[in-house]
């Protein structure tokens, strides 16, 4: 049997809504994927324009890993708990967004800090370039991802519920 899944506000959880409907449902691989895949891409291209050398690199590895990484996180915990989080769901949608973008750039700069504190103390004077750009890469990875992913997330729990009023008719 075909079922989708949706927010029921009154209990505050997810429930499985009968197949049907034309919302599109919450993929975590595929918001992954475009989590890596949009912010190199974009990184990439400037790098060609600019013909740096290490932004093309940092596009793939630092930029698109951290973006993914990050969105694979909170996209598991959105799936998992988000839901029975009233006021994720009762909240404006921009001030969700806003939060969790905020809260993405933080993880950035403390995963920033761990790595070049960890690099420091594995390989006293390193002077390897990748770690200088894990500064900017990693926060705005981590803002851009969780910002896309929040949104994305967001608007389908808000999709799938207000189709749900359309299923008891």
């Amino acid at each position: 049997m075909n079922k989708m899944k949706y927010l029921d506000q009154t209990d505050g959880d997810y429930r499985i809504k009968a197949g049907g409907s034309n919302a599109k449902t919450f993929v975590l691989w595929r918001e992954v994927v475009m989590a890596y895949a949009a912010p190199a891409i974009m990184a990439g291209i400037g790098g060609l324009i600019t013909a740096n050398r290490d932004l093309q690199i940092g596009a793939l590895t630092t930029i698109g890993g951290a973006s993914a990484l990050v969105a694979w996180m909170l996209g598991l915990w959105l799936r998992s708990r988000g839901g029975h989080k009233r006021w994720i769901i009762g909240a404006p949608h921009l001030v969700v967004v806003g939060m969790f973008s905020l809260v993405g750039a933080a993880f950035g700069l403390f995963a920033a800090w761990v790595i070049s504190g960890l690099l420091e103390i594995i390989i006293p004077n390193h002077h390897l370039a990748w770690v200088d750009r894990v500064w900017s890469d990693f926060p705005l990875s981590g803002l851009i991802a969780s910002t896309i992913m929040t949104w994305r997330w967001r608007l389908n729990v808000t999709t799938n519920f207000s189709s749900k009023g359309e299923d008891k008719k």
